[in-house]
């Protein structure tokens, strides 16, 4: 059994929602747990961290970054970074903004530093972008075009009416994909752990 915690901070839904979604396509491998952890509670306990294989982190974009509490997650793990005692963990990214770029690539590459002080491994994004295919922009998979992470655009709505349906889609999908690299390096990180 592969263990993944679904990391996050959400203000108003938007990237709670994401994380559910990104949550139930790991469920749907077999022989995987997963749990939403809010980046708030984390801040005071970084220590819940170290039972799970994989990390999956979230963040809304705020101003070209990510949100406050999200950094103070970070922040907080300072004692297990100078332990190393996250180190061959596979990490991933996601991000959430209002604006089809809205510089949410700065977000996923802040995670991407994060994980790589941790000595952390990541996974990236390997969907094609479902628009050279033919597919309508709004249903089309990876309709952002995001290689680093998972990307997803809400609108002013609320959170359960604020997506395309191709973000929905991908959000499930990169789930189910990061579930699937847990199992296949599961036991090489293990004795990457070990080494530290």
């Amino acid at each position: 059994m592969r263990q993944i915690a679904v990391v996050y901070h959400s203000a108003q839904g938007h990237t709670e929602h994401i994380a559910r979604l990104v949550a139930e396509g790991a469920r749907s491998i077999a022989d995987t747990e997963v749990q939403l952890l809010q980046a708030e509670a984390l801040t005071r306990q970084p220590e819940a961290l170290l039972p799970f294989d994989g990390l999956l982190l979230g963040s809304p974009t705020y101003l070209g970054g990510v949100s406050g509490p999200f950094k103070s997650f970070m922040d907080a793990t300072g004692g297990l970074w100078r332990g190393q005692r996250l180190r061959g963990k596979l990490a991933g990214g996601f991000t959430v903004s209002n604006l089809p770029a809205g510089d949410k690539q700065s977000t996923l590459l802040a995670m991407v530093v994060f994980a790589m002080q941790h000595g952390m491994l990541w996974a990236g994004n390997a969907v094609l972008p479902g628009q050279r295919s033919g597919v309508p922009a709004e249903q089309a998979l990876n309709r952002l075009g995001s290689w680093t992470g998972l990307m997803a655009q809400a609108g002013p709505q609320s959170a359960a009416d604020a997506f395309p349906p191709g973000d929905l889609a991908s959000a499930r999908l990169f789930g189910a994909q990061f579930a699937r690299s847990v199992h296949r390096v599961g036991t090489a990180v293990a004795d990457l752990a070990l080494e530290a």
